[in-house]
């Protein structure tokens, strides 16, 4: 009945696959978990490797990095079921209801279910940036994300059909980091997927480091800047793009563009100390977009 689907690189994913595969066997209904290493090289291999030994459970390290949009497909490719559950590999399960819940919340209009992510209460000071981001940004209730329903959807601890995956589909032009979820969200809203979201979070267990964070958010600018480039999504989807197109308008981004060496400098020391600013972050964020789209 249900195929969970991970996709990791580079990470020790044993402890969250035991927590699921315990759950699973519990509840006595067909399963199986499948989890696809993006063509990592460290020695988690050998440790996920491990995993295969478990009933109705396979591990599987790919040769290439395809990204993580490319894996998520290959992911659903291979699944048999018709639910999908889509849990990325940094997560925990933080409860012993955690199956029972998805379960109980299929119903036959729902196409797609979002459980929620938390983030833990407390972390080391050079993780503060993408624990206050995660915290105060994306930490919402279901009845929050429900008043937004595409717009507050990720597609980590997501529940969906098989065919509502067929009908939207990772981008697979997308071989970088970030906004792979934004665009799979807006193709649900233009076929008017039903989501149904609902409290039963997953820990994020992985906490990067600042620096860490800062440069995957560079790449998920870069990402999205493809995105708006290639027409893939409306503007209006993401408030970020509404901003910029406002700036570019007043012509306001030629100077943000121009100012980003130095905006960079101020808010890295900020960014990476212990008390980090979610203003300055936004800053670095909008100004780094304008410096990629500045004209040569």
């Amino acid at each position: 009945m249900l195929s969970v689907l991970i996709p990791t690189y580079n990470y020790d994913v044993t402890k969250l696959v035991n927590s699921l595969h315990q759950q699973l066997i519990s509840h006595k209904n067909c399963f199986e978990i499948i989890i696809y290493d993006d063509g990592s090289k460290g020695k988690t291999i050998l440790i996920n490797d491990t995993l295969n030994t478990l009933e109705n459970v396979t591990f599987k390290s790919l040769v290439t990095n395809v990204g993580l949009s490319n894996n998520r497909n290959l992911l659903a490719e291979a699944a048999q079921y018709e639910y999908l559950l889509f849990i990325d590999g940094d997560s925990l399960i933080i409860s012993d209801q955690y199956i029972v819940n998805f379960y109980k919340s299929i119903s036959d209009n729902s196409d797609i279910i979002y459980g929620g992510r938390i983030h833990p209460e407390q972390v080391q000071n050079k993780r503060k940036l993408r624990w206050k981001y995660g915290k105060q940004r994306e930490d919402l209730t279901a009845k929050q994300r429900s008043q937004n329903q595409y717009k507050c959807m990720f597609c980590n601890n997501t529940l969906m059909t098989k065919t509502i995956f067929k009908a939207i589909g990772f981008e697979k032009t997308l071989s970088q980091y970030g906004h792979e979820d934004t665009l799979f969200a807006y193709k649900a809203s233009l076929i008017k997927a039903n989501i149904k979201h609902i409290d039963n979070p997953i820990l994020h267990g992985d906490v990067d480091i600042s620096n860490v964070f800062i440069d995957k958010t560079k790449k998920g600018l870069e990402n999205l800047n493809y995105i708006y480039k290639t027409d893939l999504i409306k503007i209006e989807f993401i408030p970020f793009l509404n901003y910029y197109t406002t700036l570019n308008r007043l012509k306001v981004n030629y100077l943000l563009a121009y100012s980003f060496p130095l905006i960079k400098t101020i808010t890295k020391r900020n960014l990476t100390s212990k008390h980090p600013s979610l203003f300055l972050f936004d800053l670095f964020r909008i100004s780094y977009f304008c410096y990629i789209n500045r004209k040569k």
